[in-house]
C-alpha cells in the first residue's frame, strides 16, 4: 500500500499541465469507443465471440460492462475525477483488447484497431501513475478545501 502512496505523491509533484490535455483526449477516446461499441453491439459481441472470450451469456455481460466502463470511465478521466481507479479498471479491458483480440487479427491491414488500443493502453498506464493533474475536478476540490 505504501508503494501506491509513493507513486501517487510522485505523480502529483511531477505533473506537467500539457499532460492534462492528453488525459482529456484519452477520456474522450474511451467515451467514443464505448458509444461505438454500444451502437454496434452485434458486431462487438461477434468480435468477442471470435476471440473465444466465453459463452453467449458471459460475452453479453462482458460487453455491457466494457461499454459502461468506457463511457462512464472516459467521462471521469476527461473531467479528472477518480482517474487512477478508472484507469486501473480500463487497463484490464485494454490489456485484453490488445493482447487477446487485436493481435489475432492482421495488424498490418488498413484500419487495424491495435494501434488505437495500444495508444489508449499506454495512456491508461501513464495516468495510473500521474493521476488527475491541475485541470481536473479533483484539483478544484483540493483548491477549494484549502481556501
Amino acid at each position: 500500500m505504501e508503494l501506491i502512496a509513493k507513486i501517487q505523491r510522485w505523480g502529483d509533484r511531477h505533473h506537467p499541465k500539457w499532460l492534462d490535455y492528453f488525459r482529456i483526449l484519452l477520456g474522450l477516446i474511451l467515451m467514443w469507443k464505448g458509444i461505438q461499441f454500444a451502437t454496434n453491439l452485434d458486431a462487438f459481441t461477434a468480435l468477442m465471440k471470435d476471440a473465444s472470450l466465453g459463452k453467449a451469456a458471459t460475452i453479453s455481460l462482458l460487453a455491457h460492462v466494457i461499454i459502461v466502463l468506457h463511457i462512464l470511465g472516459g467521462l471521469m478521466i476527461a473531467v479528472g475525477t477518480q482517474t487512477r481507479i478508472v484507469c486501473l479498471l480500463n487497463l484490464l479491458i485494454l490489456f485484453g483488447a490488445v493482447f487477446f483480440v487485436n493481435l489475432r487479427e492482421d495488424i498490418a491491414r488498413p484500419y487495424s484497431e491495435i494501434w488505437l488500443s495500444s495508444f489508449v493502453l499506454i495512456g491508461l498506464l501513464c495516468f495510473l501513475i500521474e493521476g488527475d493533474g491541475v485541470i481536473s475536478i479533483e484539483y478544484s476540490k483540493q483548491g477549494a478545501a484549502q481556501h
